[in-house]
């Protein structure tokens, strides 16, 4: 049984990725080799493993910030061709929002790779969670033509961590993850 695809999903045709195939010519053949990249880039939030370190040896592949930009990782995770899964888009996210992602290059690589209605989408929901970050204003403003289906997009908590009690305090506080600068594991 064919798996279905992010394109698939959002009733789309899939095309044949230019970013995705600059990917796999620098030795990220799989979504998974993605994921890892982005892992060992600073989302350890997403560490399966709850040690990085595993990532780097399970993972020794080196790819460059200059090989592989911050921006064209998100994008190569939130592509609508690999099949979809919730992880991918949630590490897809928070990649979207490292320190050196340009608003002008993530919307026209969007774009180009057909995924402006996914970002779009996760750009409104950084905006709910962070209202006064001009990245998300930026980037909903650069997206603002696209149009989503909110019922076949992940929930907007799956973006967020969230608390409830913390220091005897209650209330519901909610951050945006993002990835962490982290030097020994920065490639």
């Amino acid at each position: 049984m064919p798996t279905e695809t992010l394109a698939h999903k959002l009733g789309t045709t899939t095309h044949l990725s230019p970013l995705l195939m600059k990917a796999r010519r620098l030795g990220l053949r799989t979504p998974e080799d993605l994921c890892a990249l982005a892992v060992k880039r600073g989302c350890r939030y997403y560490d399966m493993h709850g040690d990085s370190s595993r990532v780097q040896e399970a993972f020794p592949l080196r790819v460059s910030c200059e090989e592989f930009s911050n921006t064209e990782l998100a994008i190569a995770l939130l592509s609508l061709f690999p099949p979809v899964t919730l992880l991918r888009q949630r590490i897809g996210a928070a990649m979207l929002s490292a320190d050196d992602v340009d608003v002008s290059d993530l919307a026209s690589l969007a774009e180009a790779e057909q995924c402006g209605e996914t970002v779009h989408y996760i750009a409104d929901c950084g905006h709910q969670v962070e209202p006064e970050n001009e990245f998300w204003i930026e980037l909903r403003s650069a997206l603002s033509s696209h149009r989503y289906d909110v019922e076949k997009m992940p929930h907007p908590t799956r973006f967020i961590v969230m608390t409830g009690i913390t220091r005897g305090k209650v209330g519901i506080q909610k951050h945006w993850v993002r990835p962490a600068r982290t030097p020994s594991l920065e490639v």
